[in-house]
């Protein structure tokens, strides 16, 4: 065989098996002699692909236990919610007629103890039928009729357990909500429909129907929920006759304006948050991914400087350069597999683990399974992320001379791979992207991240490239170790772009990770806004709007009171489109899934401003108007002039919009989505809904307050805000451990990723250590240059992560979640510091392998 004499070999004459078989073969020949050197590659993608698997087989058994227990979890086959106000005779007939039906009411209540305390307590109403599925878990057990029977002048009441220990009570006390009194029979365990409730305020208070209009709370416009659930005959439960069944009842009663819900989506918003929860966390599981890519193309690079012996040897005897990059491929799809199936079977394991840990503490119903569609699509993620990577490196031994493989020991061709392989990796790329976008929940947000992705790494190779341009062009140093660093930061294959883009990725998802939580922290858990009320006040009744606003005042003389009336809607059809038809973007959906609060007034509300249009006239009397928040209306397509229904108290009511309104929703103050002129609700039964902002407030006038309040007015439920906002924020709390947690699979890919890449120039370092030692260079110095090196390098990585992170923090605090935003410096700092540990810790140990070689054998075989 003769050899050209640009190195390459010629290609031979005759035919060759196939390809890909030979390729194959050579490839595990080659993966014989271990996995040395691609340990980094497979943790890398295992990590990746075990949280996106891990997440998308929980998220899928939650979704499988929410549609088993569906049924149970609704209360029946279908639930049929009105807001204040009960089904009329025609209304429940229609019920009657086609199935079981159980009522159940819902509102917020003060209980008072005989100690004089008061508490906020969820009141929940139900009848005789309750439950139709499922069973309530009593402590002591007793049938629904003898718990919540009246007995002498008392009815029979269960209680949360919080309840009894905030009002330090016993089974068998008594307590009272405004004119009825109440013998706590038994203490709840569980409630079978709780998680179709949704979150409360309170803890659980569970009576009768009987009870709860004896209590008086059953006011005109009172914000009560009525829920009517149905439970078909056996042989019609499903859901074609469910579906079926909600058509009807649109059809006949088209004014009800009643919320219907099927046993498919007995809590619709609660898989919504699961949907959204599960793509931000796949979307963690992807950033760790992106993040390990760099270790792949770390790992390629450094096996191919190490196998370039066995590719001159194979392109001297015949092998072509495609021939050999499809060996060098084969291994990368091997070696990807490989960390792909560990990651499968763990991330697979995940919901079975959960639930044999935790499934009795888990307040979801969780239904483990083997869910191969989310394997694969994670399978999927990992080889095409380890191809996206890996293909750069392996795409430029093509072209590389026999000649120079033999010869070359430091430098690296400069030159681009051929344009087919740039094809190929632009359409392994393009396949990642629509992956990515084409299956997320919420495509808007999966194509931010995409494209945040793409400029991150086009900022870090900039970063790199700035860092060494500006090494090389410092003036010389004096000091020997400075000198030697700076020259380390810009030298020929230096690690400098390695350790950036390794350290840069993973320090972006971490500060952006850490300063959303400092700000949600600081939104629910900490010092409340500087305007915010005190105390919300709910169910005033219109007769006593007045006299309630002056006894407040009489309370807290210095203390600020708003009052505004209040009712409940739902939007029915905007511009005559009914509402199931409507296409709002993701960003607004919500305010049709549900009923919404209404208001009336004169006057423009504190903390709006009118953006466009015209506020209508004091004494306006024409056709209803309404004035529309600007984001909502932006997302619904809502422009002045246009029209929107809403269904109040079994009515539809048509208004045009007369102008649309910015909202400072931050301030806590009161404030509506849709605000309409004076007249349009003339006659309604309708409340009133008060806050009370004191200037300094405490805690012995918030309870002189709530006690005051409710002896005078029973029927009011004060809402204490700093309450209310712990509630949340502890909601908020585990959720931002939820997402710590799968954050932190990012940073550890990002170690292994930055060991990796020091790991790959570890066989240069011990050329340099072993020449400036022969040349007089101490130990000390040395070590002092590297821990220089590896300081400047990994201080400008954090400053561009800090950035970085904090201004990705800053866009989606601002926009997604449209809350205030206050860079947070404490963890700002903490980032800084532990990316400095990091960089220089693991830099130091392969340094000090490195300066531990003998000089002897290093120097022979030069």
């Amino acid at each position: 065989m003769t050899i050209a004499l640009d190195g390459t070999a010629p290609a031979p004459s005759h035919p060759r098996p196939w390809i890909g078989s030979l390729a194959l073969r050579y490839a595990f020949r080659e993966l014989r002699g271990g996995l040395n050197g691609f340990y980094v590659f497979i943790a890398c993608i295992a990590l990746g692909v075990l949280a996106i698997a891990g997440v998308g087989s929980v998220a899928a058994s939650l979704h499988d236990g929410l549609t088993r227990e569906g049924r149970t979890l609704l209360g029946g086959d279908a639930a049929f919610s009105l807001i204040q106000r009960e089904a009329t005779p025609q209304e429940r007939a229609f019920l009657e007629t086609r199935g079981q039906v159980s009522v159940a009411a819902t509102l917020r209540g003060m209980v008072k103890a005989q100690s004089g305390e008061f508490a906020l307590v969820e009141v929940k109403a139900v009848d005789n039928n309750y439950p139709m599925l499922g069973s309530v878990t009593l402590a002591p057990a007793m049938p629904t009729p003898d718990l919540l029977a009246q007995r002498d002048d008392a009815y029979g009441a269960a209680a949360d357990p919080a309840l009894l220990a905030r009002l330090d009570l016993k089974l068998g006390d008594r307590v009272t909500i405004a004119g009825a009194s109440f013998v706590i029979r038994s203490v709840i365990d569980a409630e079978p429909d709780k998680l179709a409730g949704g979150v409360g305020f309170g803890p659980r208070f569970l009576i009768s129907v009987d009870a709860l209009r004896a209590t008086g709370l059953l006011q005109p416009g009172s914000l009560v929920r009525w829920t009517y659930r149905l439970k078909l005959p056996d042989a019609a439960s499903d859901e074609r006759a469910t579906d079926a069944l909600a058509t009807e009842a649109r059809a006949a009663l088209p004014e009800a304006g009643w919320e219907i819900r099927s046993r498919g989506n007995a809590s619709p918003q609660l898989e919504r948050s699961i949907d959204r929860f599960t793509q931000f966390l796949t979307l963690v599981g992807l950033a760790a991914l992106l993040v390990g890519g760099v270790g792949v193309a770390n790992a390629v690079k450094s096996h191919i400087d190490r196998r370039r012996d066995s590719i001159a040897t194979l392109k001297s005897l015949g092998a072509t350069g495609r021939e050999v990059f499809m060996i060098y491929l084969m291994q990368v799809v091997v070696l990807a597999t490989i960390g792909s199936l560990i990651g499968l079977v763990i991330g697979g394991a995940l919901p079975f683990i959960i639930a044999n840990v935790f499934g009795k503490l888990l307040p979801l119903p969780i239904d483990p399974a083997l869910h191969v569609g989310e394997l694969a699509l994670s399978l999927l993620y990992g080889l095409l992320t380890a191809l996206a990577f890996g293909l750069w490196p392996l795409a430029r031994v093509h072209d590389v001379p026999v000649a120079r493989l033999f010869r070359d020991t430091i430098g690296s061709s400069g030159h681009w791979p051929r344009p087919r392989y740039l094809a190929l990796m632009a359409a392994v790329i393009a396949l990642l992207i629509a992956v990515v976008i084409g299956l997320a929940y919420d495509k808007l947000v999966a194509a931010v991240f995409v494209a945040s992705s793409v400029v991150v790494f086009g900022l870090l190779r900039l970063v790199a490239a700035g860092v060494m341009r500006i090494a090389r062009h410092l003036p010389r140093a004096r000091s020997t170790m400075l000198r030697l660093a700076i020259g380390n930061i810009h030298r020929p294959g230096a690690l400098t772009p390695s350790v950036v883009l390794s350290l840069g990725l993973g320090l972006t998802v971490l500060v952006t990770i850490s300063q959303i939580d400092g700000n949600l922290r600081r939104q629910f858990l900490a010092a409340l806004p500087e305007h915010a009320p005190s105390f919300f006040f709910v169910d005033i009744p219109a007769t006593k709007a007045d006299s309630f606003g002056e006894f407040l005042q009489t309370l807290a003389p210095g203390a600020h009171v708003e009052r505004v009336p209040m009712l409940r809607g739902r939007i029915t059809a905007a511009n005559g489109v009914k509402a199931e038809n409507l296409k709002p973007d993701s960003k607004t959906e919500w305010v049709l899934q549900s009923d919404r609060g209404l208001t009336y007034t004169n006057d423009i509300p504190r903390g709006s401003k009118v953006v466009e249009g015209t506020w209508w006239d004091p004494d306006y009397k024409g056709p209803p108007l309404v004035s529309l928040e600007k984001k909502i209306a932006d997302g619904l397509g809502l422009k002045v002039g246009d029209s929107v229904t809403v269904n109040v108290l079994g009515r539809d009511i048509t208004a045009t919009v007369s102008n649309l309104r910015t909202v400072d929703w931050q301030s806590l103050g009161i404030n509506f989505v849709l605000v309409f002129s004076p007249k349009t609700f003339a006659g309604a039964p309708h409340t009133h809904l008060a806050t009370l902002s004191e200037p300094h407030p405490s805690a012995q006038g918030d309870a002189t307050i709530i006690k005051a309040v409710a002896s005078q007015y029973p029927m009011v439920t004060s809402v204490r805000v700093r309450d209310a906002l712990r509630t949340v924020g502890t909601v908020v709390e585990n959720l931002a451990l939820a997402i710590r947690g799968a954050s932190s699979v990012t940073l550890i890919a990002a170690v292994l990723v930055l060991g990796g890449a020091l790991a790959a120039g570890h066989r240069h370092r011990v050329y340099d250590a072993v020449i400036l030692k022969t040349l007089g260079a101490t130990r000390a110095r040395l070590i002092g240059a590297y821990a220089l090196e590896y300081l400047m390098i990994g201080l400008a990585t954090a400053v561009f992560g800090i950035i970085a992170g904090s201004f990705a923090a800053w866009m989606i605090v601002t926009r997604l979640m449209t809350l205030s935003f206050i860079w947070q410096a404490q963890s700002a700092a903490t980032v800084v510091l532990g990316a400095l540990v990091v960089t220089v810790g693991l830099g130091l140990i392969g340094t000090l392998a490195a300066l531990n070689q003998k000089p002897a054998p290093v120097l022979r075989n030069l």
